[in-house]
């Protein structure tokens, strides 16, 4: 694991921006695509808005990027909680992207069918290979969640490595996540998270004992890389060098 730790938020996306165009780069050259599963939230519009803006979308071969969703909301793909029609509007449209590269969970489906639907479309792109994205962006709620990976939620203890229905209690809402072990597969993760807020949970999923049930990021420990991209009042309760 790798601490990325800048003074503001600013100089946090631009650093990861960097990581985002430098995979893909490796990716293409060693594969021919690039293959990336996205995050969703208020954090990562800024990045994709930075990715579609110049210089960056000049750095990346963008027909040869394919485009997967960590986690989604169960609601329509044209309303405003969509994590696909947050990326669509600040990254996907902006760059032109064909929809032939964009695997979106089809929110039309009832949340287990949806899960289901969406673990046959990454097995079927990935053929007889292991589903193993090349990069999968996510952050960290302050409760230490990732992805749809919520605290005291069945699908912590899911072994299988596909995308799964989960129900939130406090809130009566469905969401569709990948499980950790199909991220932990990844060749490579990067958390994306700044602001004080999200200082506890980065302290509870870094340094506390392992309690998963509590802080479910702490399940990400990918076979490839793992990157912390973290402001430093994001970093603020971690103990100094």
């Amino acid at each position: 694991m790798q601490l990325h730790i800048q003074p503001t938020s600013g100089q946090v996306l631009a650093e990861l921006a960097d990581y985002f165009v430098a995979q893909a780069g490796q990716a293409i050259a060693a594969r021919g695509r690039f293959v990336v599963a996205l995050s969703g939230g208020n954090s990562p519009r800024k990045l994709y808005e930075l990715l579609a803006s110049p210089p960056y979308r000049e750095k990346v071969a963008w027909p040869q990027v394919y485009f997967f969703f960590g986690d989604e909301r169960n609601v329509p793909a044209t309303d405003a909680e969509s994590n696909y029609r947050m990326a669509k509007e600040a990254l996907l449209a902006p760059l032109n992207i064909a929809a032939a590269q964009v695997f979106a969970v089809d929110t039309s489906l009832p949340p287990a069918e949806a899960a289901a639907a969406y673990t046959r479309t990454i097995q079927e792109f990935f053929g007889a290979e292991e589903a193993r994205f090349d990069l999968v962006l996510l952050g960290l709620g302050d409760n230490s969640h990732t992805a749809s990976l919520f605290p005291h939620t069945p699908v912590l203890h899911d072994a299988s490595a596909g995308a799964r229905e989960v129900f939130l209690e406090d809130k009566q809402v469905y969401r569709i996540t990948l499980t950790a072990p199909l991220i932990n597969q990844a060749r490579a993760v990067a958390f994306l998270v700044y602001g004080a807020d999200k200082a506890a949970a980065v302290r509870h999923v870094l340094r506390d004992a392992r309690d998963v049930d509590e802080f479910p990021a702490q399940l990400i420990s990918p076979a490839g890389e793992a990157h912390w991209f973290l402001d430093q009042a994001a970093a603020s309760l971690l103990p100094h060098n």
